[in-house]
């Protein structure tokens, strides 16, 4: 009597290994970073519902009208919304890898899952936002705006895009040289105010025009307040240099974090 062979083993990886990853660390993200506070999903939106209220009421009792329109409330939003977009994604990604760690000593986790992950849920995260947002501004006010979609996804998208690839980068840069997170927070400290929430740029004088293109996040909110504002038409406009910035950067942080984020993760 010959004994039956006992069939091998399969050792290939199940389908779809990445998709199911990077779905597991969107549920995990979601429920520690919205569902640990009380209100959770809520305060996302009654964040940045404050700040607009409290720009709107400053700015109202300084400037007769905003430069565009007449509702202080939607031109701030139209600018601060896109800018919030950029600065979610960028800091979620650079902390991505240090977040996950743990998860990826298991073999089937890589490095781009975690940041995939925070990409794709703090990108859907803030669209809903802008989308309750913007309803709501036009809801409360009676604003009745004839909207362009097309520039706004464009504008949302440059934004997206500029988030993560400068968060890939200083995600590589944080880990190998910790003095870049400081020198990052000290030189970025004035994008805020340069990023066009407050005014649009042919409001500045020309030398400052001339200086403030280089910042893509200036050609975001000029692209957003296109689809909100039928007689703005900006000339400075370059999707160009905001995508193919955003492109060059992302490719830089790939390519270095791929060939660096052991030393990362050692390092921090």
């Amino acid at each position: 009597m010959t004994d039956t062979p006992l069939p091998s083993p399969n050792l290939k990886p199940p389908r779809f290994q990445s998709v199911r990853a990077i779905v597991a660390l969107i549920l995990r993200e979601m429920a520690s970073t919205y569902g640990a506070s009380p209100g959770g999903y809520i305060w996302a939106v009654l964040q940045p519902v404050g700040m607009l209220a409290l720009l709107t009421l400053a700015f109202s009792l300084i400037v007769r009208a905003p430069s565009l329109g007449t509702n202080f409330a939607m031109f701030y939003a139209t600018g601060f919304l896109p800018f919030t977009l950029y600065s979610e994604i960028e800091g979620k990604t650079n902390h991505a890898i240090i977040y996950s760690r743990a998860l990826l000593a298991y073999p089937r986790m890589t490095w781009a899952d975690p940041v995939l992950a925070r990409f794709i849920l703090h990108l859907l995260t803030q669209i809903t936002v802008f989308c309750i947002v913007i309803v709501g501004i036009m809801l409360v006010f009676e604003l009745h705006l004839t909207i362009t979609v097309g520039p706004i996804m464009v504008g949302l998208a440059m934004a997206a895009l500029l988030g993560l690839g400068v968060g890939l980068v200083n995600a590589v840069l944080f880990g190998l040289f910790p003095i870049w997170k400081t020198i990052w927070k000290i030189i970025t400290r004035p994008l805020f105010l340069a990023s066009g929430i407050f005014f649009i740029l042919e409001d500045m004088p020309q030398g400052v025009q001339n200086f403030l293109w280089w910042n893509p996040l200036v050609h975001v909110s000029g692209l957003v307040r296109t689809g909100f504002y039928s007689v703005y038409h900006p000339t400075y406009i370059s999707l160009s240099y905001g995508f193919g910035l955003a492109l060059v950067l992302i490719l830089l942080g790939l390519i270095f974090m791929r060939a660096n984020y052991t030393k990362v993760l050692e390092a921090s």
